[in-house]
Order: structure tokens, then C-alpha cells, then sequence
């Protein structure tokens, strides 16, 4: 009898132990994360806000893996180039994944994101220039057009929240400082991301078209190439990152960038892979 009641305790024991970890989320799980500066401590600053890591006091936009202090589910973190994040997807757990990639993959970041940003007013995607050519009458034009109704409505209706303008007071997409005459017949080229930023642009081409002006839009599907045509003077301006990117491109690559203009921000999301569900990072 008493190895029966022996037997009946360590049973109970054994699954009240089980419920007890089936309450503190899984181990051993693979995040992906975009490996260039800025945008890994981005994502890593959003796994904190959700509880999952925590990194140590005073890590921000330059964060790393090594800021991290505690990592109660023992995520492993693979580091990936961003624009490749939504391609390895289905073989990790989770990724944190830039809306731009993710809406170039085919995936709604407003259906599928599990969490997105609260907060990403740092990260909004600007024009840059090459220094010193912050006011000419090409680049005051182009910024217009960028900061128009047209192109802040376009960005409202077309993405539904997966993409958010940062635009204060939309005008008419004209400078009036601007000798629109003196620009007609000649070309603006641009280097951007092919989605969200390429499909913006063809709205601000549009306005441009208005005054005989020709936006020539190049699709870029790296990080470094837009930058780098943009200093050597081949192109006029791009239109794919944000600040924080930019300053640490700058400091890395010697380059002479300037923002004109923040157009919109893309809340940046964790997706899931093999997990469907933030449940097995969330310790219910």
C-alpha cells in the first residue's frame, strides 16, 4: 500500500512539474536577427519589450548580442543579412524582420507579425543627399514631392499600418522656392529598396512629371550599393534607410550623407517560423 501511495505522489509530482515548465516557454529556441548595427539592436530592443531578453543598462540603437544579460529561454540568435531574413523564416523559430522585406516577401506585417514596434520614431526612412547638396533645386523638388498628400494618402491606404508616414503637414508636392522651369527636361535618379520605397517614389515621379521633370527610380537590393552610388555622384539621392543607419555607415565607410527628409517608417516585427504563436517565449 505504501508503494502505491509512494507511486501515486511522485506521479502527481512528475506532472505538476511538467505543467509547472510548460509555463515558462521553451528552450533552446533559434531567433533570426538583421546583422548590420542598427537594425540588430532594434530588433533586439523589441525582443526586450516583450519580456523574452533582457540587455544590459544603457543599451540602445547600437546594441548587440553581447548586450544581452539575460536570456532565460537560451535563444540561440542567428545573424542574417536583412533582406534575407523573410527567405530563412521557415527554418527558425522566429525573425525579426524589417515591414519592407517583409512586404517584399509577400508577407502582411499587419496579419502576420506577431508583435510589432510601439515606438520607432528614430527609425523613420529618409532622403539622402551627398553634403552640399542639400538645397539645390533638384533635391528641394524631389523632397516636395516626397512630402506630399498624394504620397502620405498613397502610403495610408496602400499599407494599412504595415508602413506609416512621418510627414506632419502634407502640401501639394510643390517648393515654391524651387525654379521648376529652369528643371524642366532634366533627371533626378534615385537609388531605393524596391518595396515600400520604389512604389512612394513612383508617386513622387508622378508629381515631378507634372513639371517636365524625370525621376529615374534604380532598385537596389543591398544596404551598401545605394550609399555608394550616391557618394560618387552616379546618383542624385536614395531613399531605403534610416538615420541611425546612415550616421553609422557614415562613421564606418568615411562617407559625406545627409538626411533632407524622413518620409515614413516601417514598425519593425517578430515573425514566426517554426512557432506560430509568441507562447513559447512567454512564459505563461
Amino acid at each position: 500500500m505504501k508503494r502505491i501511495i509512494s507511486a501515486v505522489l511522485v506521479l502527481a509530482l512528475t506532472v505538476s512539474m511538467v505543467f509547472a515548465l510548460s509555463g515558462c516557454g521553451e528552450k533552446g529556441l533559434t531567433i533570426a536577427v538583421p546583422n548590420d548595427t542598427t537594425n540588430e539592436a532594434r530588433a533586439l530592443l523589441l525582443l526586450e519589450t516583450q519580456g523574452i531578453i533582457t540587455l544590459k543598462e544603457g543599451a540602445g540603437i547600437t546594441a548587440t548580442i553581447k548586450d544581452i544579460v539575460e536570456n532565460p529561454y537560451d535563444i540561440k540568435f542567428n545573424e542574417v543579412e536583412a533582406a534575407q531574413l523573410p527567405n530563412i523564416l521557415q527554418d527558425m523559430d522566429y525573425a525579426v524582420i524589417n515591414s519592407n522585406y517583409a512586404i517584399e516577401a509577400g508577407i502582411n506585417p499587419m496579419e502576420k507579425a506577431l508583435a510589432m514596434e510601439g515606438s520607432f520614431s528614430a527609425y523613420g526612412n529618409i532622403l539622402t543627399v551627398k553634403e552640399g547638396n542639400e538645397e539645390t533645386d533638384s533635391t528641394k523638388a524631389l523632397v516636395a514631392a516626397l512630402e506630399s498628400k498624394k504620397v502620405a494618402d498613397f502610403i495610408t491606404e496602400k499599407y494599412v499600418g504595415a508602413v506609416v508616414s512621418t510627414v506632419d503637414n502634407p502640401g501639394d508636392g510643390y517648393d515654391a522656392t524651387v525654379d521648376y522651369a529652369a528643371l524642366a527636361g532634366t533627371t533626378i535618379k534615385v537609388a531605393a529598396s524596391p518595396a515600400p520605397h520604389a512604389e512612394i517614389l513612383a508617386l513622387a515621379k508622378e508629381i515631378l512629371d507634372e513639371k517636365n521633370i524625370t525621376l529615374e527610380i534604380v532598385e537596389f537590393t543591398d544596404y551598401v550599393q545605394p550609399n555608394n552610388v550616391v557618394e560618387s555622384g552616379e546618383f542624385d539621392a536614395n531613399y531605403f534607410q534610416h538615420l541611425p543607419y546612415l550616421e553609422d555607415f557614415n562613421a564606418q565607410n568615411g562617407t559625406h550623407l545627409v538626411s533632407v527628409g524622413a518620409i515614413h517608417v516601417e514598425p519593425m516585427g517578430i515573425y514566426g517560423g517554426k512557432q506560430v504563436t509568441l507562447d513559447a517565449v512567454s512564459g505563461k
